[in-house]
């Protein structure tokens, strides 16, 4: 089986391919460009020392800063952080942002640490990572298992040691440390652009739609939310790492929203039916959300999902293998590079912020967000439409085309992309309020 860095390599090779690029450029965009490797000691409540290992990954600079989270998890290898720095490159670029990809990681289970022990953890792997880092070069973010405080600490860490402030070090920090306003449920928003358009496209009825959510946690929690009170569709069945639930009829995200908080799960919600994992990525709903880890639809699987579209709020959720199926059983993918895209873009929202200490009201961060994932979702779809390939494929020929086009236009390589997409220009700017600056929109309040 392949492990998350051959997919995504897997992937940009299938799109070098298609595009034609030329050997040395394709070999450029393949690998990332630095991964640091770090070991960090951390004092224990115990007293005791325990060592640490974490990876910071740059995977490309050539469109702009890298950018991506920082995980921490137990199960953390170099290899996933290396696939999510390239999809991070890529989702940079799939929505037009002037940034690169980058990911971190550390190997531990932050659920079983104190909140003094994950605190020194969290400034122990600033300093190890703070020589390679910068607000022009790269800039981190949550991801799983981090969270606006993880990233406060290290911004105060790495404000330290270079004794100025800097708050666009780091991303997804709390409003009053010049965190932006929208980032919260950033990734589902951005995806609710992504399922509305891609509705208009196949011809789902939005308000009359079921859904099925695999992975409970930020991201799908939102997503549950925003799916029901922006169009009205029905969310019958979610599940978490313990288990899930499902009701034909919907489940209530205030009631289910409230159970986990009380028991950790929605498992046991009352009125609903247990459901695994696995049954729910094959429930006859209209809408399927993947929004946990890698690798959960797979050649095994894709063939019982009968789904009619798939997003992809979860980084890696489908295979190569699976993606052929989908595609030969006439399944729609919003693909992941695109449709959790929202979460970067609104990161991305932040630094420009940050950068000209300013403060952006919460519905110019909706306004402009929705216009950057409803004309990167057109830029994709023209690209499938006019060479006859699936959504992955085609979002994956997007991003890898203007790659490689800052890559040659750098000097670091040579050759030319014949099928890269015309900018409009208007990605980032289309949404702007009428007849009102940003600066004086945002000074009337939230």
């Amino acid at each position: 089986m392949l492990n998350p860095f051959q997919i995504s390599q897997a992937q940009i090779d299938e799109a070098a391919e298609r595009l034609g690029l030329p050997d040395d450029v394709h070999q450029l965009v393949r690998e990332p460009m630095r991964e640091v490797h770090v070991r960090i000691p951390v004092k224990m409540d115990d007293g005791t020392i325990r060592i640490f290992t974490g990876f910071r990954v740059q995977h490309n600079w050539a469109r702009g800063p890298a950018k991506g989270g920082i995980r921490f998890h137990p199960e953390e290898t170099v290899d996933t952080v290396r696939a999510l720095a390239t999809w991070m490159t890529l989702k940079t670029a799939v929505v037009d942002l002037p940034l690169g990809g980058g990911k971190g990681g550390v190997i531990c289970d932050p659920r079983a640490l104190s909140a003094g022990e994950l605190e020194r953890l969290s400034r122990g792997y600033m300093r190890a990572i703070a020589s390679v880092i910068g607000p022009e070069f790269d800039v981190p973010a949550p991801d799983v298992y981090t969270n606006p405080q993880i990233m406060a600490w290290m911004m105060d860490e790495y404000e330290t040691i270079v004794q100025r402030r800097v708050p666009g070090i780091i991303t997804g920090k709390p409003i009053d440390l010049g965190g932006s306003y929208g980032r919260e449920d950033a990734t589902a928003r951005g995806a609710m652009f992504t399922i509305r358009e891609a509705a208009k496209a196949i011809g789902i009825d939005l308000s009359s739609a079921t859904a099925a959510i695999q992975g409970y946690g930020n991201a799908g929690a939102f997503a549950h939310h925003l799916v029901t009170t922006m169009f009205g569709t029905r969310v019958v069945a979610v599940s978490d790492s313990k288990g899930g639930v499902y009701h034909p009829d919907g489940l209530d995200f205030n009631k289910l929203h409230r159970h986990k908080e009380k028991t950790g799960s929605v498992v046991g919600f009352p009125g609903a039916k247990p459901i695994t994992n696995e049954k729910l990525l094959e429930a006859s709903v209209d809408i399927l959300m993947p929004s946990a880890l890698e690798g959960v639809l797979t050649q095994q699987n894709a063939g019982k999902v009968r789904a009619k579209m798939v997003a992809e709020l979860a980084n890696g959720p489908t295979t190569p293998e699976a993606d052929k199926i989908f595609h030969k059983n006439g399944i729609f993918v919003i693909p992941d590079i695109l449709c959790n895209a929202g979460g970067v873009t609104v990161s991305y929202f932040e630094q420009v912020q940050n950068a000209s200490n300013d403060r952006w009201t919460t519905e110019y961060v909706h306004e402009r967000l929705d216009g950057v994932m409803t004309n990167a979702f057109r830029d994709v779809f023209g690209m499938a439409a006019k060479e006859g390939v699936h959504m992955r494929l085609a979002a994956q020929m997007v991003a890898v085309s203007r790659i490689a086009a800052a890559c040659i236009a750098r000097g670091w390589v040579t050759g030319s992309v014949t099928k890269a997409p015309k900018s409009n220009g208007t990605s980032r700017a289309s949404a702007k309020p009428k007849g009102r600056s940003p600066k004086r929109k945002a000074r009337a309040g939230r």
